[in-house]
């Protein structure tokens, strides 16, 4: 009996009224041949960016230390902390929508569940960096 186990019509018929399943082999070269673009761009890209001719430099002096305190009034100490509170919000909302964004991909339903709940943890996030210079300045106009 000859049977091309490589042909799509082998598989459609030895799989049909069944979930279409790939041999290990055949899902390992499928996964393989989608990561090349990924691989290139995460290992090639910033390896051809650094070997590009003026990248490489050697780092300037560091400054002096400052000898006058750089904070001199409580205004400028409520912006630094309402500038670190915006940043602090913005990068945990990234986290967690990629999270979210991670487990959403993977189709299975109690990922996709907890995937809608990391994207309003996310939305909540953002939220919150966008009300953060708000209710500094609420909090700023008591003091």
């Amino acid at each position: 009996m000859n049977r091309n186990v490589f042909s799509r019509r082998y598989w459609r018929e030895r799989t049909l009224g069944q979930r279409r399943r790939l041999p290990l082999s055949l899902w390992l070269l499928d996964r393989a041949t989608r990561l090349i673009p990924v691989l290139l761009l995460v290992a090639v890209l910033p390896a051809a960016l650094l070997a590009w001719p003026g990248t490489a430099h050697a780092a300037p002096d560091p400054p002096a230390p400052p000898t006058e305190p750089t904070v001199t009034s409580l205004d400028q100490v409520v912006n630094n902390l309402r500038l670190w509170l915006l940043g602090i919000l913005a990068a945990y909302a990234t986290l967690c929508l990629v999270i979210a964004f991670i487990r959403y991909t993977s189709g299975e339903a109690d990922e996709v569940a907890k995937a809608k709940v990391g994207f309003r943890s996310a939305a909540i996030g953002y939220a919150g960096a966008i009300l953060a210079p708000l209710l500094v300045t609420i909090i700023g106009g008591w003091l």
